[in-house]
């Protein structure tokens, strides 16, 4: 008879114990629990695999001829004694009868703590191909499972993977990986040379997480705010293949797990504080986004208070920072969904446009036209004319801007149906405001294309009101001559001042 597994035990299990232990058992006895939380599993450690040290229990008690390597390596410590032994491969779950395939599933856990240096490719090759063949067998188990996972399993899921995921990423030497759009595109991301076996540990998560198996009760006290945090801190790695895993394990877990959901909101919420205030460096904005893209899309209307203000104070200010090219997509996306389940966040939404409009950036600029565009077809009337005027004051300088893309793509805005329509509904307050950049710009600006856009503007201006149209070209030339007159003065100032410094001077 197999003596217990997890080694502290005061008394032997009977047979029939044992079999309830597996897989599709209930809750582990109290003893049982006692003894994880307090005896070898205390400690997070991993196992060096030069130091990989085992308890050993008496060979000639187990039943079959596989017991003394399982026992050893369910026996296996977490925080290392002097006793080494062979980082060797375990049978099967083939291989052993039902009720020893926890014991084995557990042994293979404890097997796959063992960290290798895979910055040298040479180093440990055999016991790499064992711990990836090891893992493998994992994922195939935990797929295959067809009973609930005991609280004994989740901790030891909890712990393997712990100690191959949590680690200290390593960072690349250069000052800002994200000092732009055009340097991020060009530099080639850094591939974690471990993820070979990190690839396998994440498709674990992932299945394990997933698994109808894997009771949310029962495993929401090990998969805790601090294990989902540190998730999220993985978020920074720069490896993308391990961020989309990343990315799909939190969307796994914030829908399996709803007490965490406002947490996991905060913990975003946090990360792009520090983001936005303080580094403007963190490499998993992108996927962040993209999960929160969903996330949005599934929110109940009337939206609640707490997420107008992640809208406010988390996701507008993201306008601020310089490397806004590399995630304006998705953080577009995340903006308008909120205002098409709720339409008044238009003004808000425009009004932090306005505040986070770049004065010096035209690249910039661009993409801020191309998202007003997309928030303006989500407006109502009613939202529009709340904004419109310092709008459209923003919208008359990208008229004026020399730069030709800012100027023809803030000309391109009545080129949409939706916003022609507001703009024709409210043509008495806006045409005043934009009319002289549009007056200059056919008469001055360097761009054939601006001009010709310019002047299928003033055509439907003067369509709608040729009244105000006429009112508005005969200011414009009032002004124009009134601002020649001030030129002149000033000129004529500057001259008799000069003449009366060189009559001095002489």
């Amino acid at each position: 008879m197999i003596k217990q597994i997890l080694g502290r035990l005061p008394n032997k299990t009977s047979k029939s114990s044992e079999s309830r232990e597996f897989v599709g058992s209930s809750a582990p006895t109290s003893n049982a629990s006692t003894s994880l939380n307090n005896g070898d599993l205390a400690s997070d450690k991993p196992i060096d695999s030069r130091n990989a040290s085992i308890q050993g229990l008496d060979p000639d008690s187990i039943g079959h001829s596989h017991g003394s390597m399982l026992t050893q390596f369910t026996s296996l410590k977490l925080n290392g004694n002097s006793v080494s032994a062979p980082y060797e491969a375990l049978p099967g779950f083939r291989d052993v009868p039902s009720s020893e395939k926890q014991n084995l599933f557990i042994g293979k856990l404890r097997l796959c703590c063992v960290l290798f240096d895979f910055t040298d490719p040479t180093k440990d090759l055999k016991e790499k191909e064992i711990k990836r063949q090891t893992l493998l067998e994992l994922v195939d188990y935990v797929t295959a499972a067809n009973g609930k996972f005991t609280e004994t399993v989740v901790l030891e899921v909890v712990k393997m993977l712990s100690v191959n995921l949590f680690r200290t990423l390593a960072l690349q030497p250069h000052e800002s990986k994200l000092s732009g759009a055009l340097d991020l595109e060009e530099e080639e991301p850094s591939m974690d040379p471990a993820w070979p076996h990190l690839q396998i540990v994440y498709e674990f998560l992932l299945r394990f997480v997933a698994s109808p198996e894997m009771d949310a009760k029962l495993a929401k006290r090990y998969i805790d705010h601090s294990f989902v945090l540190k998730l999220l801190n993985l978020f920074d790695s720069e490896d993308p293949r391990e961020r989309e895993y990343l990315k799909m394990i939190l969307h796994r877990i914030y829908g399996k797990f709803m007490v965490h959901r406002l947490y996991i909101r905060k913990a975003i919420n946090n990360i792009f504080f520090h983001f936005i205030f303080e580094t403007e460096k963190f490499n998993g904005i992108v996927e962040l986004l993209e999960f929160l893209g969903s996330v949005i899309s599934g929110f109940a209307t009337p939206l609640k208070e707490e997420h107008k203000l992640f809208l406010v104070r988390a996701l507008m200010p993201l306008h601020k920072p310089k490397c806004l090219p590399t995630y304006h997509q998705q953080l577009s996306y995340c903006i308008t969904q909120c205002v098409e389940k709720d339409c008044k966040l238009a003004d808000t939404v425009i009004r932090g446009l306005l505040k986070y409009w770049p004065i010096t950036n035209s690249s910039k600029e661009v993409l801020f036209l191309s998202k007003l565009e997309e928030i303006l077809e989500a407006t109502q009337p009613a939202e529009f004319q709340r904004c419109m005027v310092p709008l459209f004051r923003q919208i008359a300088l990208c008229l004026s801007s020399s730069h030709f893309q800012v100027a023809e793509r803030a000309l391109y805005l009545w080129n949409n149906d939706h916003i022609e329509h507001l703009i024709r509904q409210n043509h008495k307050v806006i045409l005043p405001i934009i009319f002289p950049a549009v007056g200059k710009n056919g008469r001055d600006h360097w761009n054939q294309v601006v001009q010709n856009l310019t002047l299928n503007v003033c055509k439907i201006f003067s369509a709608v009101d040729p009244e105000l149209f006429e009112e508005c070209l005969h200011q414009f030339q009032e002004d124009e001559r009134k601002e020649e007159d001030i030129k002149a003065r000033n000129a004529a100032t500057w001259k008799h001042l000069e003449e009366i410094a060189a009559t001095k001077s002489c």
